[in-house]
């Protein structure tokens, strides 16, 4: 895969790139259409098909390895999420409001949702220190591929748009990526609330290929905790947006497509070998790694703190920043290729606040944790989950920035993305090259 491209390659390669495709569309005022043809949505739902299903893992002993890192691409403008695919399709969003595909060594914009809000971003270079860029942490956010793709040639986003109220609604769609005009076949499949901090928005289709959506809070805690209303939780999904079977019941009034609850502005979504659903998000203080749980409530906003844990029934979380300074999680990703094998079978978690790469080695109890060395923190304490030992270790302090998320790619190759011109980074960055599409290798 040769995506070493410039910003400036970029531009000129989506001035001059027409897509062919067989499925049209009309937009309304909102920016919603529905293409002329439609696809079959269905997907099969055995978990034990999934390729990284391996129900009897192990987690490793040893101490992650140091990283190096091979820029790709510069100069995205806020890079959010990344999503590959098995036919080798790579889409990347900008949270300024770009859909972008590279593949084969080229690189196309394939679609700008009309009614996305107009994100900003400092440029690359900039010393200017501005909290609060345009739309704040809102933008066009996640990205996943339809689980057939691209026999069914549909790719999902999860963008902040503006309402019908004129006010801010975080939508969930999709385009169909061979249409002459991706953009115009955009189809919404649910909406979530939305404002200036607290989006959520990571989705992931998981290992029986339900698409699971992460929702923030909307800066409205109380949500959180209310069944009815989808701010604050995890989202499971049909591809189609329906309630997924066999999701929690909570009683009259709740909303069915809510996996689990409690959760204040999650950003990261992840599963273990066995199939195991986590999240990572961001607290008001103590950041939190969760081990997920049909109607699970991780306790947003009246639980938060250990001792508030310990005297609770709600779900704690496996490893807790209560413990060590601020991270500001937001991707994350189970690492299982084979190209770093010494990050095998870890929780990796890109780190905004913290600049860094955050491992999280997850062991049963009674099995052989890794050593601490310079940067380990060991979650010990009886308020957290018991079902494993977290021992975290910090990796690219201060080499990448803000890095929005970490994924895995077909060839087991480790690939990260920045988001260094939001606004919100320290120190050197965001430097003239940010922001930057990354290879992760061991280091030598």
């Amino acid at each position: 895969m040769k995506i070493n491209v410039t910003r400036r390659q970029l531009l000129a390669a989506t001035a001059a790139a027409g897509l062919g495709g067989c499925v049209t569309g009309t937009s309304d005022e909102t920016g919603t259409a529905t293409p002329t043809r439609s696809y079959d949505l269905g997907v099969t739902h055995e978990e034990t098909n999934w390729a990284e299903y391996a129900p009897d893992w192990s987690s490793p002993a040893t101490a992650p390895p140091a990283l190096e890192v091979e820029t790709l691409v510069t100069n995205l403008d806020i890079g959010w999420d990344l999503a590959f695919t098995e036919s080798g399709d790579v889409f990347v969003t900008e949270r300024t409001g770009r859909l972008l595909r590279y593949e084969d060594g080229d690189v196309v914009g394939v679609a700008s949702p009309a009614d996305a809000i107009d994100a900003g971003s400092v440029a690359p270079g900039s010393d200017e220190n501005s909290w609060w860029v345009e739309g704040g942490e809102g933008g066009t956010l996640g990205v996943a591929a339809h689980p057939n793709y691209p026999e069914v040639p549909l790719v999902y986003l999860y963008y902040t748009a503006t309402g019908e109220d004129g006010g801010m609604v975080n939508r969930l769609a999709y385009v169909d990526v061979e249409a002459d005009d991706p953009a115009a076949t955009t189809t919404t499949i649910l909406e979530a609330p939305a404002d200036q901090v607290h989006n959520g928005g990571r989705i992931t289709f998981g290992p029986s290929n339900y698409l699971w959506v992460a929702v923030g809070d909307a800066g409205q805690p109380e949500l959180a905790a209310d069944p009815s209303s989808l701010a604050g939780s995890v989202l499971r999904v049909t591809p189609g947006g329906e309630p997924a079977p066999g999701n929690p019941d909570r009683g009259d009034g709740a909303d069915d497509r809510i996996y689990s609850m409690g959760h204040r502005n999650p950003q990261g979504l992840a599963f273990l070998p066995d199939a195991s659903p986590v999240a990572v998000e961001h607290g008001p203080g103590p950041d939190e790694v969760n081990l997920l749980g049909e109607g699970g409530n991780h306790g947003w906003p009246d639980v938060r703190q250990p001792e508030e844990y310990a005297d609770s029934t709600v779900r704690p979380p496996v490893a807790s920043t209560a413990l060590e300074s601020t991270w500001a999680p937001s991707g994350a990703v189970f690492y299982t290729g084979g190209s770093v094998p010494a990050l095998g079978n870890r929780l990796l978690v890109g780190c905004l606040a913290s600049q860094e790469l955050k491992t999280v080695t997850l062991t049963p109890p009674g099995g052989e944790l890794p050593p601490l060395g310079e940067t380990g923190v060991r979650h010990t304490g009886e308020w957290l989950d018991d079902r494993f030992v977290a021992t975290t270790h910090s990796r690219l302090v201060d080499e990448l920035g803000r890095i929005r998320h970490v994924e895995q790619g077909p060839d087991g190759d480790l690939y990260a993305v920045t988001s260094n011109r939001d606004g919100r980074a320290d120190g050197a960055f965001p430097t003239d090259r940010d922001d930057r599409l990354v290879r992760l290798t061991a280091a030598e």
